[in-house]
């Protein structure tokens, strides 16, 4: 359906107000074409430096499916020196039995395929580092510091292909891996693959988070606190690292748009759907993930880091396109289904009048995971909100007991949680956890180990006023609160991380032994579970 060029100018213009802060940078593009554009704001607050369709922004994550993009291409069209050695799907898969440790991969049958659809069960390198004693603007570098994170991953918190966890280390062994069987680094393989086919003329490999050409600035804060200039010291290569303006994100939506309608080319087999190893639909395929507005499928991938959100989706059978670009960190994701909404005047999910149970209000460990769930009114009626992967999740309740959201299903039956994570296909099974407020026990404190990560945990304070810090290879990690949530789980408080945003809070369980005393804890996030500690 062609949609109207004066509403889509005048959504994308609502766009700056509703999600306020320093600039920001919208396309809407149709059928190859651009439909329209808005750029506004500054892209130094403090030089004055308007925001303009050049300016380049660090599109973070994005570059996920640019390096799916020349490992298809690889296939499609090897070297003479590569062809000579045989299937290159192969080559690749043997050169991560070299990054990961060959026992890593044939005791797991983890495969590439499991990397590029996020099905691997690797924990997130990015999350580890707050294990690993990171300090959030500390410089991490790839050739010095990702050997170390790599030697200290040797088992998974799911098996491969069961299940979807957003995991950083798939892209990074990934393009480690190319760069092995093509003889080239990863930046003249996207220049000669991608960006320049694309037509992406000033998008650049720029790994060093420090180090981005100018003149734009990422800003954390907000218009009630202010905006402060992002520090980032972070280098990723593969997870992240490109560098691009509107002008090439408009040229590679143009060059996806011609692609797709050849059924031989690497972007349409990357919007193949896919399937865990149940046969259950999977939502990641290639870089790329899918959602849907209203039944309109939509193919792209956000960015994040600390000072920048980003957002590209592209709706294939609409042949339509929507790129959102902020310097600071707005909710982009809700920014980019607002212009999909408004220019194809989708409707929105109605929300009955539904009054909450009062069983929803409350902490729950889940049994399995060991992570702790946070249940609140929402803020609408008719909603809740449930917080376990690092943010709050809106569910809309269909009755006083059962409410979904697009990719959740939750129950409540008295002290008991049932959720169904359909995106990552999980079943939680939670039980609430009961809080005693005259909390006194000093067992807790003390320090522990966890053998595999390398990583030590020590524990401070009284009573229920407890701090805890982290030793790694990496360094002495900074001192941070310990909430307690009730009988014997904590949450160790992580508002910021060397990546951003930040893995969100840590869920501490602990493990006692027969005589009821301190064994040890059990650590982890929704991107890194199960960490044992035992205590020294």
């Amino acid at each position: 359906m062609p949609v109207n060029q004066k509403t889509v100018q005048e959504v994308i213009e609502t766009i700056p107000v509703r999600y306020r802060g320093p600039g920001g940078a919208v396309a809407v593009l149709q059928d190859g074409e651009l439909v329209g554009q808005h750029v506004w704001g500054f892209a130094d607050l403090d030089q004055r430096i308007p925001l303009t369709p050049q300016t380049q922004m660090p599109i973070c994550s994005i570059t996920k499916q640019f390096v799916c993009a020349v490992l298809l291409d690889l296939e499609r069209n090897p070297t003479p020196a590569i062809a000579a050695k045989g299937d290159v799907r192969k080559q690749v898969t043997d050169k991560l039995a070299e990054l990961l440790g060959p026992e890593i991969m044939q005791d797991s049958g983890i495969t590439l395929d499991n990397l590029y659809d996020m099905q691997s069960g690797l924990r997130d390198y990015w999350a580890m580092t707050t294990l690993w004693g990171a300090h959030p603007e500390q410089e991490f570098l790839v050739d010095r510091d990702c050997p170390p994170a790599l030697a200290r991953t040797k088992s998974f918190h799911f098996k491969p292909g069961t299940e979807y966890s957003y995991c950083n280390v798939n892209f990074h062994v990934l393009a480690r891996a190319i760069e092995r069987v093509a003889g080239e680094p990863l930046d003249k393989l996207l220049t000669d693959r991608v960006l320049a086919p694309a037509g992406m003329t000033t998008a650049l490999l720029c790994p060093h988070t420090g180090k981005h050409p100018g003149p734009c600035v990422g800003y954390e804060g907000d218009e009630r606190h202010g905006f402060m200039p992002a520090l980032n010291r972070m280098e990723w290569s593969g997870d992240a690292g490109l560098v691009a303006s509107l002008t090439d994100m408009i040229a590679y939506e143009k060059f996806l748009d011609r692609s797709y309608s050849d059924p031989n080319s690497w972007y349409r087999a990357a919007t193949e759907k896919q399937t865990f190893a149940d046969g259950t639909p999977a939502p990641y395929h290639y870089g790329l993930g899918l959602t849907s507005y209203s039944g309109v499928d939509t193919w792209g991938h956000g960015g994040g880091l600390r000072g920048y959100r980003l957002q590209r989706r592209h709706a294939p059978a609409e042949r339509l396109s929507v790129l959102v670009m902020f310097n600071h960190e707005a909710d982009v994701v809700s920014a980019t289904e607002d212009i999909f909404r408004g220019i194809l005047t989708l409707p929105r999910p109605v929300v009955p009048p539904v009054k909450p149970a009062a069983e929803w209000a409350g902490t729950f460990l889940d049994q399995d995971t060991q992570l702790a769930i946070t249940v609140a009114n929402g803020k609408k009626e008719g909603e809740i909100s449930i917080s376990y992967a690092g943010h709050g999740e809106t569910i809309k309740l269909s009755d006083a007991h059962h409410g979904k959201s697009p990719g959740i299903t939750a129950t409540i039956e008295g002290d008991s949680l049932r959720i169904h994570r359909t995106m990552e296909n999980r079943q939680l099974d939670a039980r609430r956890i009961h809080r005693d407020e005259k909390f006194k026990d000093a067992s807790l404190q003390g320090d522990y180990q966890c053998a595999e990560a390398e990583s030590t945990f020590h524990i401070v304070g009284e009573g229920a006023m407890l701090y805890g810090s982290f030793d790694g290879y990496l360094g002495r990690g900074p001192a941070s609160t310990m909430k307690y949530l009730g009988q014997d789980v904590w949450v160790f408080v992580c508002p910021r991380g060397l990546d951003a945003p930040a893995p969100g809070d840590w869920t501490v369980v602990v493990r006692r032994d027969a005589q009821g005393g301190v064994a040890g804890v059990t650590v982890g996030c929704w991107l890194a579970r199960g960490l044992e500690f035992n205590r020294i």
